[in-house]
């Protein structure tokens, strides 16, 4: 398989509420410096786009993608389900019970249809870029550079002794 070290990184949601929290994930990309393109892609209220999406994805020079989807959450199944681009999806919050629901959704997919689970809400994103940019990297030195950066920058952050 030839390396192409030009993928990018799908940010996809279900509705415009979620990009409260997968704004956090464009925010990572931005910082490491991967490409990536955010779309809203309903698996329940907008399936045609969400089948062209995914279907399209490999020829859109896509490596990784990010799906977050909350109560149901069938976005990041139904994703990998047409694709075989990693796909990790990330449980959003829900009022009712507070993304359990989603976590599980995700979660719990049948063999064969992998989904690349992460925690719910806030964190779950910003590891979600991550995950996402260490795949990119195995492909793109300039991210691996950069992914490193970060993670230094990370383990200079935590004191030695408390204040």
């Amino acid at each position: 398989m030839k390396k192409n070290k030009n993928l990018k990184v799908a940010i996809i949601m279900g509705s415009q509420s979620d990009y409260k929290t997968m704004k956090l994930a464009e925010n990572i990309l931005k910082k490491i410096g991967v490409s990536f393109e955010t779309k809203i892609i309903s698996a329940h209220r907008t399936p045609k786009r969400m089948y062209e999406f995914a279907t399209s994805a490999k020829k859109n020079n896509f490596g990784v993608i990010i799906a977050g989807a909350g109560g149901s959450a069938h976005l990041p199944g139904m994703i990998s389900a047409l694709t075989s681009i990693p796909v990790l999806g990330v449980p959003i919050e829900s009022k009712k019970l507070k993304g359990l629901d989603s976590l599980l959704s995700i979660a719990q997919m049948p063999k064969g249809i992998p989904v690349g689970t992460l925690a719910i809400g806030e964190d779950g994103a910003t590891n979600a870029a991550l995950l996402a940019a260490s795949i990119i990297a195995n492909n793109n030195f300039n991210v691996k550079k950069k992914l490193e950066k970060w993670r230094l920058s990370q383990t200079k952050s935590v004191k030695k002794k408390p204040k």
